[in-house]
């Protein structure tokens, strides 16, 4: 990630990490819209990290990500606050944790430090 973000700056608004897919929530600069450069140099890394750790991965014998992604443009304030919300609450909406709180791989934590949610925080 740090490495696509210093060739190709972004913010990380909002990230989590699940088993089997992710969201995030991402600030381009301004006049840039390439989020598609950036997710292929993502997944190209980190494809070539795990392909050295896991010998399945080399030459494509297995997939580590889906072809495509989905991109959603953020309209406005209630848009953004809306996809914050359900980006942080996913682990829950798939089963994976029973709160929020439980799940380790979200910028969630870093938003209960910066005061945004508090720990006990639940979208329902």
């Amino acid at each position: 990630m740090a490495t696509v973000k210093a060739s190709r700056p972004f913010q990380i608004n909002a990230w989590v990490v699940l088993p089997d897919h992710l969201h995030a929530i991402w600030t381009l600069p301004d006049n840039d819209s390439d989020y598609s450069t950036r997710w292929r140099e993502i997944k190209k890394l980190f494809t070539k990290s795990v392909s050295r750790i896991d010998k399945r991965f080399i030459m494509g014998k297995g997939m580590v990500w889906q072809d495509r992604f989905w991109e959603h443009t953020i309209r406005d304030e209630r848009d953004f606050k809306h996809h914050f919300d359900y980006v942080h609450f996913n682990p829950v909406k798939h089963g994976w944790v029973e709160r929020v709180v439980d799940w380790p791989y979200s910028s969630f934590h870093r938003e209960v430090k910066r005061g945004i949610y508090h720990p006990s925080w639940n979208l329902y």
